[in-house]
């Protein structure tokens, strides 16, 4: 397979989980009255999603060490077009719940096992610009599927989404199915549980695998904490619209995949760690240009916190795909397990990053509280990085 095709595959592949995700949002107001519940239950398909986008990267990274990439991919898109469609035949929002559960579970293949793939073809600087591209579809999915979502939902109802979703990973499945070769290395074995236990350990205790892992999970924090923040202060602080707030967003999504190009471009020619500490400088230049104009202008609106939140974006796009490429190049045999262990531990930080900032918004009158959060997350990230780098 050639690589452009390879490209696609996996992009395809990627797009799977964030597209299930968040096509569903805008019918969830529609499914309070229809599913004959409260809006609270509701959410559950939503943030019950999330945990099992999570909690799947640790045991699904593992499995296709154990028994090969391809099958536990073929396995996963099965497992989401299957979700899918039984989510048409809820007749209660308990059975809906179940259906939406189980299908982050295969939904989340392409992202953890993808990561694994590109390890197991390329070098580090490669597979770090080819995860830069790969990780471009984290951005365009969740920009479009909103939209799709929202016409479907408008035009046929809510079932329609999980068609869409179940049809799309349907065809995904095949093109694997047909496409995909196993690209495990013929000299990884797959040992039973206590070989992936002891390869699991020997990374937890890499002083380099647990940089590259806090670089990513700290660093991606900063853009949770923004996520956790900005809607009440956009919307409830600076009395904008939910229109508007959607409208600058655009400013970060655009920097998080200028930042994400630039990867793709740079990385094999300047290196894995020296991308990863632009990223970070990237990110602690925008934190302190937050704080400065919110300490000008405490009374501005969203131009006081959105423009600088592209440089945090950008330098997310640039640190991301090199934590993670050097993540799964500690030990290469083991690339599942240490995929799925970054992922799960960047997915966990920001769920906290993102609850616990906006809690601290919540009780206050300005962003000022919000950027001192990002700032610390981006101190934290580069000093953590540094420190555990130095000891490798």
């Amino acid at each position: 397979m050639s690589t452009g095709v390879l490209l696609a595959l996996l992009m395809a592949m990627t797009a799977v989980g964030p597209l299930a995700l968040n096509i569903l949002v805008p019918a969830t107001p529609g499914l309070v009255a229809t599913l004959n519940t409260d809006p609270a239950t509701v959410q559950l398909t939503v943030s019950l999603y999330l945990l099992g986008l999570a909690v799947s990267q640790l045991a699904l990274g593992p499995l296709s060490d154990r028994f090969g990439r391809r099958p536990v991919v073929i396995a996963g898109l099965l497992l989401t077009v299957v979700t899918s469609f039984a989510a048409l035949f809820a007749s209660s929002i308990t059975g809906l719940i179940v259906a939406r559960a189980f299908q982050s579970f295969g939904a989340s293949t392409g992202i953890v096992i993808g990561r694994a793939i590109i390890r197991d073809l390329y070098d580090r600087e490669r597979a770090a610009s080819m995860i830069g591209w790969v990780a471009t579809m984290m951005v365009v999915a969740p920009m479009v599927s909103p939209l799709i979502g929202g016409l479907l939902d408008t035009a046929f109802g809510w079932e329609m989404t999980f068609v869409f979703v179940g049809v799309w990973a349907l065809l995904v499945l095949i093109w694997t199915y047909v496409k995909l070769p196993e690209t495990r290395p013929d000299h990884v074995t797959g040992g039973g549980p206590s070989y992936l236990a002891s390869e699991a350990r020997t990374l937890l205790t890499s002083p380099a695998f647990n940089g590259y892992v806090l670089a990513a999970a700290l660093g991606s924090a900063t853009f949770f904490a923004f996520l956790g923040g900005a809607p009440h202060v956009t919307i409830g602080l600076m009395n904008e619209s939910s229109a508007a707030y959607g409208a600058w967003f655009i400013i970060t999504a655009l920097g998080y995949m200028m930042g994400n190009l630039a990867a793709a471009k740079l990385s094999q020619r300047l290196g894995v760690d020296a991308m990863i500490r632009t990223g970070l400088g990237f990110e602690l230049f925008g934190a302190v240009l937050t704080i400065a104009i919110v300490w000008l202008f405490p009374l501005g609106g969203p131009a006081t916190i959105f423009p600088p939140q592209f440089f945090i974006s950008f330098g997310n796009g640039l640190l991301l795909p090199n934590s993670i490429a050097g993540a799964v190049s500690i030990r290469p045999q083991a690339a599942g397990t240490a995929s799925g262990l970054v992922g799960f531990t960047q997915m966990a930080v920001g769920a906290i990053a993102a609850q616990m900032t906006s809690w601290i918004v919540s009780l206050s009158l300005t962003a000022m509280p919000m950027a001192v959060t990002i700032l610390l997350f981006a101190v934290a990230a580069m000093s953590g990085y540094a420190w555990l780098m130095r000891r490798a």
